[in-house]
């Protein structure tokens, strides 16, 4: 066991942080978000690239173990998009809502069958001088007809999980955070972090 009493969760987001730092709650550290941090532009053609940015960001900034994450919204009628851009893809400083109403408006009058999507999540944890290691987690589903759900952010309302029957924002936070894309990614990186701690 090492001497890490926290970590940054690289964001400025306050939903990604909440459900980051509930999914890792068991951990024996304080949390901490870059709130108040201008933070480098998400340059990366991929969820790996910009979530490394995030989180060795964060790593060099405060000197400590780091976790960044990209998540991406895949729908396969429109080539994989928004995917790296799912955060802006009705361009920058948009509402989720404005995303969603995008996204509806794409795939106005497309049958289910021609919905399909998967929510992909890369987790990087970042840590000074040494390698950054990724881990990821990707759930497959179709795009709603229209919005679901009050819980949740995001895309949530409009990603129906098959398995469930139900869209994410249907599901009460703490069963999404049991099964989303990711809990998935964070439950690998915490079997890693384990050890750091």
């Amino acid at each position: 066991m090492g001497e890490i009493k926290k970590i940054v969760i690289a964001t400025r987001n306050l939903d990604k942080f909440n459900e980051i730092k509930s999914i890792l709650k068991e951990l024996p550290v304080e949390f901490v978000n870059l709130r108040n941090t201008i933070l480098p532009e998400e340059c990366g053609h991929s969820l790996e690239k910009n979530a490394i940015i995030k989180a060795e960001t964060g790593a060099n900034l405060l000197h400590t173990i780091s976790i960044g994450d990209d998540t991406g919204l895949e729908v396969d009628a429109l080539n994989g998009l928004p995917g790296v851009y799912s955060s802006r893809f009705a361009g920058i400083n948009v509402s989720y809502e404005e995303n969603r109403k995008k996204l509806l408006k794409l795939l106005d009058s497309k049958p289910i069958n021609e919905r399909k999507a998967k929510f992909r999540c890369v987790v990087a944890v970042a840590q000074p001088g040494k390698r950054t290691k990724t881990f990821d987690g990707v759930v497959y589903g179709y795009i709603t007809e229209g919005e679901r759900g009050n819980f949740g952010f995001g895309y949530d309302s409009i990603f129906l999980v098959p398995k469930l029957g139900k869209t994410f924002a249907e599901v009460r936070p703490d069963d999404k955070n049991k099964i989303s894309h990711r809990a998935l990614a964070l439950l690998k990186a915490k079997k890693y972090l384990i050890n750091k701690i």
